[in-house]
């Protein structure tokens, strides 16, 4: 019994360690190893240095460089009007013409009543030399020479009164012939012809705009203005017109003035800018966003926009290290717009960073870069984040 013990125990250790050798120590199947995860894919894009300029942004009012509204000087009938609706006029063309009948007789009167007093005025000159002479021999008294010579003085300002009547009567012809003060363009004419018009009239014959060159009245942040007068006394100050849209740019100009105060209600100062308009863009009346280089920030490290991701501790990007593992990077932003923000600090010149697919990302995690980096275009303009003007 005792041999048969040990036959049957010999045989129960020996079946263990063969189901130890083959079972539990036997290494794994290839199929049931733990796999790495596969890398991530990700659009990766590189920092770079950029001149940026900065802009301050605003709405501002287009407004005409001039605006005259044309009105008669004299009372008449409007014989003709010469020019059309909507049409580009130069200073000195002619709008329209008034009667000039009744005005052509005054001055032919002030003519008339100036060759009578001339032709007394000679006589009495005359006199006043037969005078002298008889005077010189004692043939006349001094009274009669004195007399003489204040007729002369007379007549002479006679002379002088009709030459102002005839000036004066020149002026008011000239006045029948309607001129363009400026060039510019012409409105919705305002009275027809075969129409008496009057001087006192308020409405005039016609509204002319300057529209080349232009005027952009906009409100600026009063905290800005320190900066604008050092970019000023740099030289010209560039100003950007934009649709409302923000994106179709209308014109490009330069500040022109700022003006003396600041509004107090509302802590802004108004800032006026001149644009060549030679295409037209702009039109008085209009609202426009406009933008302001107040600096340039020089060899700024860029990025686009899309980069910068905003979690719990700031704003963040991630960075791809040489091991192709990425390092979430804490950054301070400069100035931004959306297509691209100047990043202040937190990264250097050509590190990559992820551009896209950063939400499936974690720090360490293994990436491949699938997509190519968004091709180098020239720097938009960028404007501070903080100092936009509510509309």
């Amino acid at each position: 019994m005792r041999r048969a013990v040990w036959i049957v125990a010999t045989m129960v250790i020996v079946a263990g360690g063969l189901a130890w050798r083959f079972g539990v120590a036997a290494p794994a199947p290839e199929a049931a190893r733990p796999r790495a995860p596969a890398p991530i894919p990700v659009v990766a894009a590189m920092t770079r240095a950029q001149d940026v300029p900065v802009y301050v942004t605003g709405i501002g009012a287009v407004q005409a460089f001039n605006t005259v509204t044309v009105k008669v000087r004299v009372d008449g009938e409007l014989q003709k009007v010469s020019f059309t609706e909507g049409q580009d006029v130069k200073a000195g063309d002619v709008l329209a013409q008034i009667d000039p009948r009744p005005f052509a007789a005054s001055l032919a009167q002030a003519q008339a009543a100036k060759a009578k007093d001339m032709a007394q005025l000679n006589n009495a000159k005359m006199d006043l030399e037969r005078y002298k002479t008889l005077v010189a021999k004692n043939a006349a008294s001094q009274q009669t020479l004195d007399t003489q010579t204040a007729q002369v003085a007379q007549y002479e300002a006679a002379v002088q009164g009709d030459q102002a009547a005839i000036d004066s009567a020149e002026v008011q012809l000239g006045y029948t012939t309607i001129k363009a003060p400026i060039s510019g363009r012409t409105g919705v004419r305002l009275v027809d012809q075969g129409n008496i018009v009057r001087a006192t009239d308020t409405t005039g014959v016609v509204v002319i705009t300057q529209v080349k060159p232009i005027s952009v009245i906009f409100a600026m942040p009063q905290d800005r203005l320190d900066e604008l007068v050092a970019a000023m006394a740099h030289g010209p100050v560039a100003v950007l017109a934009f649709k409302r849209d923000g994106t179709t740019q209308l014109g490009t100009g330069k500040v022109e003035l700022i003006d003396n105060q600041i509004d107090s209600s509302t802590g802004t100062l108004r800032v006026k800018a001149t644009f060549p308009n030679d295409d037209l863009k702009l039109w008085p009346g209009a609202f426009v966003n406009v933008q302001v280089q107040v600096r340039k920030l020089t060899a700024a490290v860029t990025l686009p926009a899309q980069v910068v991701q905003r979690g719990a501790d700031g704003l963040f990007v991630y960075v791809i290290k040489t091991d192709d593992t990425v390092e979430k990077r804490t950054v301070t932003l400069g100035p931004t717009t959306a297509g691209t923000s100047v990043i202040a600090s937190g990264l250097k010149l050509d590190e990559r960073v992820v551009v896209d697919g950063q939400l499936r990302l974690t720090p360490g995690a293994k990436v491949s870069v699938t997509g190519a980096p968004p091709p180098a275009t020239a720097p938009a303009p960028v404007s501070d984040a903080s100092t936009k003007t509510p509309a």
